[in-house]
């Protein structure tokens, strides 16, 4: 009996190490994904802060051993960034990350989605897309930030003007942000919400109007580092470098340096290259690691993946500026 017993342990033993054998080759056939194309679909491509995202999706495409590609227009011009995005649809890839820029892009968003290409939005959100997760900075929060920054700044009393871009979701978050912030200020009054367009020109006309209506003005929040950049601009040519205080966001090389100058307070930088490369892992993961947690994931509505990753922000100011430059 105990002869019996012995041999069927034996048996069992030696078919559970060829189980393991067998769901180990199966495991090692799955993680072979050098065919695999994620592509990355943004705008504003010219822009110094999107440096970071082509250095962050590369990066992650080569620790996960696939292909990337980015594309999309080098200026803010969202019909070629749909044009870009049809492109890239047409490719049939096995995930789409894009630069949520407008709420216009909803539509070409939903259209991947269901065509069975993930897509996953990073730096601005479509909400009311079909996007399977958001992955970049919380634009409320690094609004708030940015206020209470500028309140620091201007001593807690005085008019601000807050400098953003409307169409776009992400912008218009951080500008509630701001003025949600500013709110807690009683000797505090925003007079105006200008639309820089996303445009250096643009921005600059619209501050000089600004500083024209407002003479005491004596702060500027910016929603991006097109408005800071620019609105500091106008703030020098108007002789009133040091009496305005600017907020702006982003690690730009002129931005850090005129922080350095003393013509901009402070800036708020992004963790930027983490959404590219974390968005790429949830689009790896969906494919090749998806845990079923449902008798069928798919059936029931479930994704294995995060609806949202914030990444956060971080203040900039003169003590800090240097070890965010850029070498090149």
């Amino acid at each position: 009996m105990r002869k019996i017993i012995s041999i069927a342990v034996l048996l069992v033993v030696l078919l559970g190490m060829a189980g393991c054998g067998a769901k180990s080759d199966t495991v090692a056939a799955k993680s072979d994904a050098s065919d695999d194309l994620y592509i990355g679909v943004y705008c504003l491509g010219n822009l110094e802060y999107f440096y970071d995202h082509k250095i962050g999706l590369k990066a992650a495409g080569d620790m996960l051993g696939v292909q990337t590609k980015y594309t999309g227009p080098a200026d803010y011009d969202i019909t070629a960034m749909i044009n870009a995005f049809e492109q890239a649809i047409a490719e049939k890839p096995d995930g789409i990350i894009v630069f949520g820029a407008e709420d216009t892009l909803l539509s070409t968003i939903d259209k991947a989605q269901d065509a069975g290409i993930p897509v996953v939005t990073v730096d601005g959100d479509v909400s009311a897309s079909k996007r399977l997760s958001f992955v970049g900075t919380g634009s409320y929060d690094a609004g708030l930030v940015g206020g209470h920054a500028l309140a620091q700044a201007i001593g807690s009393r005085g008019d601000v003007a807050i400098l953003t871009v409307p169409d776009a979701e992400l912008h218009r978050n951080r500008a509630r942000g701001y003025q949600d912030a500013l709110a807690q200020y009683p000797n505090i009054r925003i007079v105006q919400i200008g639309d820089t367009k996303s445009d250096p020109v643009h921005t600059i006309d619209v501050t000089k109007a600004i500083l024209q209506s407002y003479p005491d003005l004596a702060g500027i929040g910016c929603t991006d580092a097109v408005g800071g950049g620019a609105s500091s601009t106008a703030v020098q040519e108007a002789g009133l470098t040091g009496q305005i205080k600017i907020v702006s966001m982003d690690r730009d090389q002129q931005v850090l340096e005129k922080i350095v100058q003393g013509t901009i307070y402070g800036t708020l930088v992004q963790n930027s290259a983490l959404m590219p490369f974390m968005a790429l892992e949830i689009l790896y993961n969906l494919k090749h690691a998806t845990v079923e947690v449902t008798k069928d994931n798919a059936a029931a509505g479930f994704y294995f993946a995060p609806n949202f990753i914030d990444t956060g922000v971080v203040f900039v100011d003169a003590k800090t500026a240097q070890y965010y430059m850029r070498d090149n």
